[in-house]
């Protein structure tokens, strides 16, 4: 035996105690009224005592246990029915009647509905045995009556308790349910926006790497090549000074192109759209490139506005990453953009360059960043190029709700 805690145990545990001491109430105005022997009074009291104590606990969760636990219920309200036989009590039945009621309500906290009907249907017939046991003076009215009128008066009392009581438990296990969903979810949130700032971090570090990266390969190889151009320079600026003044002015050139990768390093490490719209980001890197590069851009933005900063920063990063490699290794004369959205955000970035095999260049550390970055979202970047056919950049992204 266990004894329950939850709030639908302890409601019907009040119910029951009231039902408890209506019957012992009748079991007093009993024993005023008449004239019951000591074993009758002693049998009563032994009967609704233990029965009111068996509701105090209910059994595990064991099929066996419950069966037992009903089978005991039922015991001792046989044991009433054979003391009114026995004793030629009058009013017994009238606590027998409450004692069913508590099997009916007790049913609805042990059983499935296919077992609570069970329990219905023999509470129903076991007081229909005791109304049909019990000794009833003749002469006022007709017995026949009166004991179908009690059986039928019993049987609609316990279908409607046992209907109100199914529902109220159901009502409460939604409750719970719906509690715990929501604790789980809750919990959920939590654990996505920890996982949330771990991606966030890793992708901050994987940034940092690429762009130091670039600033190897790219600034520190003219700045290398510089430093050779002035050397050379000091070396001829007294036997050979035309020669001495082309290295000074390949110098110079080189010191231009450093000066455009520490601009570009720098830009990326700030945020883009820190302090603007995506839309003018955009137009402003777009006008940049095509300025630098005199490749001619042709855009079509159209799902710029009310998009979360991630989103945003992404789509960002992926048209300059996928700018710089169509200025470094395509030699293309345009360029296509298209961004949109409807059921989904959707960017596609073309060339006419020279292409390259798409299934053979796709380890690439700028390629790869920014399919990390896709699938960071919950979308996914294909590329479809061939030598000589330009290149596609297509880029689907869900349209991500923020959470509060």
């Amino acid at each position: 035996m266990t004894r329950r805690t939850d709030r639908s145990f302890r409601m019907l545990l009040k119910l029951e105690w009231l039902l408890i001491a209506t019957a012992v109430f009748m079991e007093l105005i009993e024993v005023l009224t008449s004239t019951p022997s000591g074993w009758s009074i002693a049998g009563k009291a032994f009967t609704i005592g233990l029965f009111g104590y068996l509701g105090l606990k209910l059994p595990g969760d064991r099929p066996a246990d419950k069966l037992l636990y009903t089978a005991t219920g039922f015991g001792l309200i046989l044991l009433g029915i054979f003391q009114t036989a026995f004793f030629q009590t009058k009013s017994v039945s009238q606590s027998i009647f409450l004692l069913c009621l508590l099997l009916v309500m007790r049913s609805c906290l042990l059983f499935g509905h296919s077992g609570q009907l069970v329990v219905l249907g023999l509470s129903i017939s076991t007081y229909g045995t005791a109304i049909l046991w019990k000794p009833i003076a003749t002469g006022r009215f007709n017995i026949t009556d009166w004991r179908v009128n009690n059986i039928l008066l019993f049987t609609l009392t316990s279908v409607f308790a046992w209907l109100l009581i199914d529902a109220l438990l159901a009502e409460r296990r939604s409750r719970a349910q719906l509690e715990n969903t929501l604790q789980e979810l809750a919990e959920t949130y939590g654990q996505l926006r920890q996982y949330a700032v771990r991606i966030e971090d890793q992708a901050t570090l994987q940034e940092r790497n690429r762009i130091a990266r670039e600033i190897h390969d790219g600034l520190g190889h003219t700045l290398a090549a510089q430093m050779i151009q002035i050397n050379n320079a000091l070396l001829f600026w007294q036997s050979d000074a035309d020669r001495a003044l082309g290295f000074l002015k390949q110098s110079k050139q080189l010191g231009s192109e450093a000066f455009v990768e520490i601009r570009k390093s720098v830009s990326m490490l700030r945020n883009p759209i820190q302090d603007q719209s995506l839309e003018v980001a955009l137009n402003k890197l777009l006008a940049d490139f095509q300025q630098t590069t005199k490749i001619e851009v042709n855009a079509f933005l159209g799902a710029t506005s009310a998009l979360p900063t991630d989103v945003s920063t992404t789509l960002f990063r992926i048209i300059q990453e996928s700018l710089t490699n169509i200025s470094k290794h395509s030699q293309a004369t345009k360029v296509h953009i298209k961004l949109q959205q409807s059921e989904m955000i959707s960017l596609l970035i073309e060339d006419n360059g020279q292409g390259f095999h798409a299934t053979q260049n796709t380890t690439g550390f700028g390629l790869q960043g920014m399919k990390e970055r896709a699938v960071a979202l919950g979308g996914h970047l294909t590329i479809r190029s061939q030598p000589g056919q330009g290149c596609a950049i297509s880029v689907i992204l869900p349209v991500i709700q923020r959470l509060p």
